[in-house]
């Protein structure tokens, strides 16, 4: 327990002192971020996403130097998945965490080695947005088990799952009828960083509040489904919409 709340607390340091050293060094945009229409929070938390871009750039340039292609961050990301399902169903949420965070940045690096080496392809976009939805599956899985004993648990874990799947379905359904939406908060970033929360700080939250363990990712998982739901719903509407106007 004091290990985890220590670990929190130095991750939390560096991440607030490295936000203050790319802010003094000037906030630069990134570029790729920027052409591919990043955004966290609907752009409010766009500060964040360009902040992350800069931290990854060391791992940028040793991917580059080393010849990495984006298989290897493909590959890397699927592992990473499937090890974070694992950890969460046996307890070990900390640890899945730290998998789900790796995972999260080898899919953010696999399309910027991509882009940078001039291989983006629709394979690479086929293979990025299909192994995400393993990857997430993986970890929602390992939370309905963890979760099994717990009053609605693993249906909520399910319901997270479901809510996630749609978020993503209806975007591609949209894109394969000729219509882009990106609509919605709950968006995978949006879902990728709470997840990862929840098995941060459950833990600790329930020591200090003396809940049972899993309380904080119950709550957390029934955020994300409520969030997807809604933005599944929105999606299905703001598509609609757009399909029943007049084609030029």
């Amino acid at each position: 327990m004091q290990g985890s709340v220590l670990a929190f607390v130095v991750v939390l340091g560096l991440a607030l002192v490295s936000m203050a050293a790319y802010a003094v060094a000037g906030r630069r945009v990134d570029a790729d971020a920027e052409r591919k229409g990043a955004q966290f929070a609907l752009g409010a938390g766009n500060f964040l996403v360009h902040w992350f871009m800069w931290v990854l750039g060391p791992l940028d340039r040793l991917a580059l130097r080393a010849g990495w292609g984006p298989d290897v961050f493909n590959v890397a990301g699927l592992v990473c998945g499937a090890v974070s399902g694992v950890l969460i169903a046996l307890g070990h949420l900390e640890a899945g965490g730290w998998a789900i965070a790796a995972g999260g940045v080898c899919d953010i690096m696999d399309g910027r080695v991509a882009r940078a080496t001039k291989v983006d392809s629709k394979y690479g976009k086929f293979i990025d947005s299909t192994l995400d939805r393993f990857v997430e599956v993986f970890a929602l899985l390992g939370f309905a088990v963890f979760l099994r004993r717990t009053p609605y648990g693993s249906a909520i874990a399910a319901a997270a799952m479901a809510g996630s799947l749609l978020v993503s379905y209806t975007r591609a359904r949209g894109e394969s009828l000729g219509v882009l939406c990106k609509e919605g908060l709950m968006q995978r970033a949006e879902r990728l960083v709470l997840t990862i929360l929840s098995c941060w700080l459950d833990r600790m939250v329930a020591a200090r509040w003396g809940l049972p363990l899993g309380s904080l990712s119950t709550w957390i998982l029934a955020l994300i489904a409520a969030g997807t739901f809604v933005t599944a719903a929105h999606r299905t509407v703001w598509i609609s919409r757009r399909l029943r106007q007049p084609q030029p």
